[in-house]
């Protein structure tokens, strides 16, 4: 770590926010052997609802950090289905139910599925109070530093290294200085705006107001089915992890309202309600003009804000955090090029427009059927009827939108990433389809296949890059192990004697990042190995060098 020349240095990266985003950065950070120190405003996590659900792609990195089964086993809903519901309120059947599976059946299909169609794990419901104090745990286990109570006020950075100034509630403060900071630290960041750095889009939308609240009989009460996701004339209410707290946001709010009053109204039953919390907030689809400062980073909401439907607010935060950590840890081992650390706004800001229109489509789905609602649509009328099944008709379209994302989810790529040896005729960047369509183009994430032992491949790969060969002998890789030598980046070598890993790959080689993504594939190494090498690393530019490794380049599937 050269500590004899930077004695200065308190920590090779410095983490703003210590949220889910922030606190899987620095796991990740702190794994690679990275002196990692997190400051975070707040000094205890706070009992808020936010975030509810973790997409299949965020389960699988957790699963690479060791916590999948950790996360599970704190909800206790996992063995529940995820199925959503559209109600003119809770005490009358539905309009809409649109059944999903519950984790285990998720589990069950994805065993059976053999054509890379499905993620290796499912999605999970758990809410943020419960997930962010895991995943912190599981950062300082793994050797980062946690301060709380500590709010960044300013950011300067120079030739070598960033200087951050934090104070503490009693108004003291305090000096940090590292080679990196990273600002995982919200909408209303900091980091951002001592960057001066803009965000691009349309902000307070529309006005809503949350009701935090508390109930043992109202899940169990229910008449239509329990689900995650009950969509009613008011709002959208929301089931938490211990299947006892919920949040009903109100789309209309006047503040002379009793908030007991309105929600017993909007539910229709007679449960037990203890309101814990209530605040307005504002729907927003906003992008960062820049993810990048020299040495300081925006990551998560700091970086992009979308509205809930969809769920690609934290779980886009977590792919940036799985994007950035290991380009970070290079920079700090020195094996890292310029390019590697470019390349993270070439990718993520993309994925983070995708998921912002992805964002916008889904809300537009449920603005559609809620345009149709009247306030006779609770009548036992001819008219209330009618309205409901026109309400119905249009949910059954707009509200899948939102929830059937999985290719938007996994189904991104890095289209025109520096470090990505994009092959001929792939495409340019585009929203992906909500369909996921399996795909080792070069940018793409690895899809999920079981081995012939029934153990996925995605658990054969170590933490550093990855020469992969499937369904044929192993490959002499001798000369492309030692062009990642020169360049001091880590490779290992995995041979899988698999013809259906082959025949969903499109290629028997492929190279593999740390975060799963292919940098390369073909159907024999390349001549120019330390090309290849200097690409993946980000000392040489895969756009302007992509011919020297074109030998045995396999058609993009």
């Amino acid at each position: 770590m050269h500590e004899s020349a930077n004695r200065d240095i308190d920590a090779d990266v410095v983490v703003v926010g210590a949220g889910p985003v922030g606190s899987a950065l620095a796991l990740d950070l702190a794994r690679r052997g990275v002196r990692v120190l997190v400051l975070e405003r707040e000094p205890a996590p706070r009992r808020l609802p936010k975030m509810e659900r973790c997409n299949a792609r965020t389960m699988e990195i957790f699963r690479r950090l060791g916590l999948a089964e950790t996360i599970r086993a704190a909800s206790r809903f996992t063995p529940i289905p995820m199925d959503v519901y559209v109600a003119s309120d809770l005490s009358q059947p539905p309009l809409l139910h649109l059944p999903y599976p519950s984790v285990p059946q998720a589990q069950e299909r994805i065993r059976a599925t053999r054509d890379g169609s499905l993620p290796l794990e499912p999605q999970q419901l758990i809410s943020q109070y419960t997930l962010e104090p895991i995943l912190r745990a599981a950062a300082v286990g793994a050797g980062a530093e946690v301060r709380c109570g500590l709010a960044v006020d300013t950011v300067v950075q120079d030739e070598d290294g960033v200087t951050a100034i934090a104070s503490s509630p009693d108004g003291e403060g305090v000096t940090i200085r590292a080679r990196w900071l990273v600002g995982a630290d919200g909408g209303v960041s900091t980091v951002r705006k001592q960057l001066g750095i803009a965000l691009e889009g349309d902000g307070r939308i529309r006005r809503l107001r949350q009701v935090f609240f508390r109930s043992e009989q109202l899940f169990e009460a229910i008449p239509c089915g329990r689900g995650r996701h009950y969509y009613l004339p008011e709002g959208a209410l929301t089931v938490q992890d211990d299947l006892q707290h919920f949040v009903l946001n109100f789309l209309d709010w006047n503040d002379a309202d009793d908030p007991l009053t309105r929600l017993r109204a909007a539910l229709g039953l007679d449960v037990d309600l203890e309101i814990l919390h209530e605040a307005d907030w504002h729907h927003h689809l906003l992008l960062a003009t820049g993810y990048r400062s020299g040495r300081v980073f925006l990551a998560g909401d700091a970086a992009h804000l979308v509205i809930p439907q969809g769920g690609l607010g934290m779980n886009t935060g977590i792919g940036d955090a799985i994007d950035l950590s290991w380009k970070l840890a290079a920079a700090v081992h020195g094996w890292g090029g310029d390019l590697l650390l470019e390349s993270y706004e070439a990718e993520r800001r993309q994925v983070g427009w995708q998921n912002r229109e992805a964002s916008r489509a889904a809300a537009g789905g449920v603005a559609k059927w809620r345009a149709a609602v009247t306030g006779e649509i609770r009548d036992l009328t001819p008219a209330g009827e009618a309205i409901r099944q026109r309400v119905a008709e249009l949910a059954c379209e707009g509200q899948r939108i939102g929830h059937e994302l999985l290719g938007i989810e996994a189904g991104y790529q890095y289209s025109h990433s520096p470090v990505i040896f994009r092959e001929d005729g792939a495409e340019n960047v585009s929203v992906p389809s909500h369909e996921y369509v399996p795909s080792a183009a070069p940018g793409a994430r690895l899809p999920h296949v079981w081995l012939d032992d029934g153990t996925p491949l995605h658990d054969a790969l170590g933490p550093d890059f990855t020469l992969l060969s499937v369904g044929q002998q192993p490959p002499d890789a001798q000369q492309l192990t030692a062009s990642f030598a020169d360049c001091g980046a880590p490779l290992s070598v995995v041979h899988l004697p698999n013809r259906r890993a082959q025949e969903v790959y499109g290629a028997p080689l492929l190279l593999i990042r740390p975060d799963l993504h292919v940098v390369w594939r073909g159907q024999s190494l390349p001549l120019n190995t330390q090309v290849l090498a200097a690409a993946a690393s980000g000392n040489a530019d895969a756009r302007a060098v992509r011919t020297a490794v074109a030998v045995g380049a396999a058609a993009t599937s």
